[in-house]
């Protein structure tokens, strides 16, 4: 079995037996070709059934000069499913990774912005030029929204419920989830699709996708990386910011206004309550002022 054989089969298994998303399956190969990298830059003859975990251990020891820790824990965990997958698959008889363990890494807290930052984001945005209506649009929807960037480049127009007050988005693993959609941010997808997308032509297959490039066609992540980053530029914001930025502040936000973590792990459309309750941490002084106004004991 060559490496790119067992590549292609590993990305199909990833697409159809777990059902991940392109972006997903992406990363777990671009890490995967690291180890073949080193392999051919040692001119190693190893291949993904023969493999011994020395080979393996000398490039997870060249991991620190590569990346950073948090890299090195997802290569790692990479590399053990990959060879899981290889013996679940009898390719192999052992996983040449069993007895390597990640480096330590704390939980990183996600960057949020504050809702006078996103308020000024907004307002930056040029509403003299087409792109300004969608622009807008866009923002207010990844921040009302709580969504990720890839669930707003694939939002449909037949995904938009407005009547009912939902929007129906399409998650990790094509896992569907109705998220409910405030009234201004129904206003500018309106004003969007009324002023600046019904003149728009629309190329063949990109009919129902929402958000539209000057071209007629489905929008693309780099594409709204790049809006976020100039608008984060024009204010003069000094934070590093990105389309998921809004997704944390949204969730953020919510839990400082005392919604419940249930309803926003629905919201974000999470598999497991612990991924969400890491806003939990970044809401932390929020939720001391809490304890501090409610809790019995507190009041003396």
């Amino acid at each position: 079995m060559t490496w790119q054989n067992a590549l292609l089969d590993y990305k199909n298994y990833l697409k159809i037996e777990r059902g991940l998303a392109d972006n997903s399956i992406q990363n777990y190969n671009y890490d995967l070709v690291k180890l073949v990298h080193f392999l051919e830059a040692n001119d190693s003859k190893s291949t993904p059934t023969n493999i011994t975990k020395e080979v393996v251990q000398r490039f997870v020891y060249e991991l620190p000069n590569l990346v950073n820790a948090r890299s090195q824990a997802r290569i790692i965990s990479g590399l053990k499913g990959f060879f899981n997958y290889l013996v679940f698959e009898d390719y192999r008889e052992d996983n040449p990774m069993d007895l390597i363990e990640s480096p330590k890494i704390g939980r990183k807290l996600p960057d949020t912005l504050s809702k006078e930052e996103i308020d000024a984001l907004i307002a930056a945005i040029d509403l003299s030029k087409p792109e300004g209506e969608r622009n807008r649009a866009m923002i207010e929807t990844l921040y009302s929204c709580g969504l990720r960037v890839s669930e707003l480049i694939h939002l449909k127009i037949s995904d938009l419920y407005f009547d009912e007050g939902f929007i129906k988005v399409t998650g990790k693993g094509n896992k569907q989830r109705l998220v409910p959609i405030s009234e201004i941010n129904k206003k500018y997808i309106n004003l969007y699709k009324s002023l600046v997308r019904v003149h728009v032509n629309i190329m063949k297959g990109h009919e129902d996708f929402l958000f539209l490039n000057r071209r007629g066609k489905q929008l693309s992540r780099a594409m709204i990386f790049t809006i976020v980053k100039n608008l984060a530029t024009t204010i003069g914001l000094k934070k590093t910011i990105s389309p998921h930025t809004f997704r944390h502040s949204f969730a953020t936000h919510l839990l400082e206004n005392g919604a419940d973590l249930r309803a926003i792990q629905q919201m974000l459309g999470h598999e497991s309550i612990t991924t969400t309750e890491v806003y939990v941490h970044v809401g932390r002084k929020h939720l001391a002022e809490v304890l501090q106004k409610f809790h019995p004991r507190e009041a003396f």
